[in-house]
């Protein structure tokens, strides 16, 4: 593996010998590998998932269209902000395919950042916030034609909720978590069209959203202490800003992580959501209208209970979508999601009362 590595780095022009290469991160889509370089530079080599990307010249296509917005941008901005560089071929391709038509792309590596796994503290969760709020503020320009919707359905909850409906009785099924998680979903059923049906009626548009700004795709300075790049910008498609913003809120408000296996632990904390909020809207409040703010709550809660049923109906298929150490592993993240679910239930009057407050 680390011969054949190489080989694909080397087909991007490196300029430089390499040191060293092996996996980097933790995702649940794609390969992602660290190259050292002899030089001391460092690139992200990374391969997408077919089973999820089957058009992946339409991801790249879109990545490059954002990098190049961006581009435009960036030197009018006050403090760091990066966008990962898209590294070409010699012949001038934005990606590379190998002997099985995988396709690999290589990315700018963003010197003295880090990412982590969960919100270390206040100050971590406002950066989220502003992370976000200045990445939909930037994008906020961007005709969303121009983008390829590369996943169909995807952050729709609908969508996800008849497919669930068309594997429920044909999936795994006696375990007290498996009983759970379904009286769960159908107690539940009728949150999901919540988001499409405030677009529908005109109250909220459709604009460029980056589709999974969890905390571990925010990218933090390690000496400023500063958000300095959203990353993972495959799922970057025309959208509802609030699967985002609902989706940051649920990653970010978990101390204890979605691959805690202690589900009694998983709770939503309310000073993290206040922080997110105010670094987001210090960000964003500037487009945001009446109706944008009226569904956050609506969000947060929307977007935890999708992504439980995501990973239940991954888990009763087989864990085809999501990477699983073993054959739980979905079952437990749904259990975690659907936890949290409730926890934001409890606290719709604080969160309301909270964005009423900040906006």
């Amino acid at each position: 593996m680390d011969e054949k590595l190489r080989g694909i780095a080397a087909r991007f022009g490196l300029g430089a010998e390499v040191a060293e290469i092996r996996p980097m991160g933790a995702g649940n889509v794609n390969d992602t590998f660290l190259v050292s370089l002899q030089d001391g530079g460092r690139r992200v080599l990374q391969r997408l998932n077919s089973r999820v990307f089957q058009r992946p010249e339409q991801v790249m296509a879109n990545l490059r269209v954002l990098y190049d917005h961006l581009a435009g941008q960036l030197g009018r901005e006050e403090g760091r902000w990066e966008v990962p560089a898209i590294h070409c071929s010699p012949e001038g391709g934005d990606y590379v395919l190998d002997s099985d038509e995988g396709c690999w792309r290589l990315l700018g590596f963003i010197e003295g950042a880090k990412a982590y796994d969960t919100v270390q503290d206040t100050a971590h969760a406002r950066e989220a916030g502003r992370a976000l709020g200045r990445f939909h503020r930037l994008v906020s320009s961007l005709a969303p034609a121009r983008l390829h919707d590369i996943l169909p359905g995807f952050h729709v909850t609908p969508a996800y909720l008849s497919a669930y409906d068309a594997v429920v009785d044909e999936g795994r099924s006696g375990s007290t978590d498996s009983r759970w998680c379904r009286r769960f979903i159908a107690e539940r059923r009728e949150l999901a069209p919540a988001l499409e049906e405030a677009r529908a009626r005109g109250e909220l548009q459709v604009r460029p959203i980056h589709g999974d700004p969890k905390v571990s795709n925010i990218m933090i300075s390690e000496e400023t202490g500063r958000a300095v790049a959203l990353i993972d910008l495959d799922t970057v498609k025309p959208g509802l800003i609030h699967y985002d913003i609902g989706d940051c809120l649920r990653s970010c408000c978990n101390p204890v992580g979605e691959e805690t296996g202690d589900p009694a632990a998983v709770r939503f904390d309310l000073d993290f959501c206040r922080a997110i909020l105010a670094g987001y809207l210090e960000e964003a409040g500037g487009f945001l209208t009446a109706a944008d703010r009226q569904h956050i709550f609506t969000a947060a809660r929307l977007i935890a209970f999708e992504l439980g049923l995501r990973f239940f109906a991954d888990w009763l298929v087989g864990d085809r979508y999501f990477k699983a150490r073993d054959r739980q592993h979905n079952l437990r993240r749904a259990v975690v999601q659907f936890r949290l679910t409730e926890e934001i239930e409890l606290r719709e009057e604080a969160i309301r009362a909270l964005v009423a407050e900040l906006s």
